[in-house]
């Protein structure tokens, strides 16, 4: 897995425990699972960052997430 694919499997996971935290707290329940995913995708993008710390801004985060798209496809077609 190259840094790219962590910090976007890293933004995948915390777009999906923004539901799972207002769902937490709309039932009244402590956040518990929402918070380990945004510590592991919170974990993730700082692993890419660290890794490459010039390499990601707000301007390039949809080629990095095109660019991993498009290898997952060519590696699914192989």
């Amino acid at each position: 897995m190259t840094y790219d694919t962590f910090f976007v499997v890293g933004l995948f996971i915390l777009v999906l425990a923004v539901p799972a935290i207002l769902g937490a707290f709309r039932r009244g329940e402590a956040p518990r699972v929402p918070a380990i995913l945004v510590l592991i995708g919170g974990g993730l993008i700082v692993v890419a960052i660290g890794a490459k710390p010039n390499a990601y801004s707000i301007s390039t985060i949809p080629q990095v997430i095109d660019s991993v798209i498009s290898h997952f496809i060519a590696y699914l077609r192989t």
